[in-house]
């Protein structure tokens, strides 16, 4: 499985990381790679631009039944962004909102490729 991750600052959660990794068994892909990717892990913070423009970025590598991860502080943390951003960009960008899980400091949504556009690729 390769897992690509975007966003990567000094207050990315380094246990998320490592579990990632280890789930995978491999480091992570940085941005530049040109590979086909089965998960992007998205570090997303308030303040760090249009977000339907970095879901639209991070689908290009994205396999056909790949998924993103949205990861985002939680209320109350610097960076936080509101879910509701994430719940709207999502269907602007082509992609459906799964889950919600809760990491930490760190809330992540699972965003997927609707199945009939998956067929048309």
């Amino acid at each position: 499985m390769v897992v690509q991750e975007l966003g990567w600052d000094d207050d990315v959660s380094d246990d998320i990381r490592d579990s990632v990794e280890a789930a995978c068994g491999d480091a992570l892909a940085d941005e530049d790679t040109d590979e086909v990717v089965d998960v992007v892990l998205l570090w997303w913070r308030d303040g760090d631009g249009d977000l339907v423009d970095a879901l639209m970025d991070a689908i290009a590598p994205l396999s056909d039944d790949g998924f993103i991860w949205v990861l985002s502080p939680k209320t109350g943390r610097p960076g936080h962004v509101e879910p509701s951003e994430i719940a709207e960009s999502a269907p602007t960008a082509g992609l459906t909102q799964t889950s919600t899980v809760n990491l930490g400091p760190w809330m992540g949504a699972r965003l997927v490729q609707p199945r009939a556009r998956v067929g048309k690729r």
